[in-house]
């Protein structure tokens, strides 16, 4: 029984890393390219409450 519950546990960690280099992949060569010093833009309503 424990090997049976080994032999899963060792096809889903090779199933969820095949998953995660595929996502990798695909946001590696379909993504914006990120340039050093691009700044990060946070948009906030000019209106909105102050709660500091």
């Amino acid at each position: 029984m424990m090997k049976r519950i080994a032999t899963w546990a060792f096809y889903v960690v090779g199933t969820l890393a095949i998953l995660y280099l595929a996502l990798y992949a695909y946001a590696a060569f379909t993504g914006r390219q990120l340039e050093p010093g691009d700044p990060i833009h946070i948009f906030r309503n000019p209106d909105a409450p102050s709660y500091s």
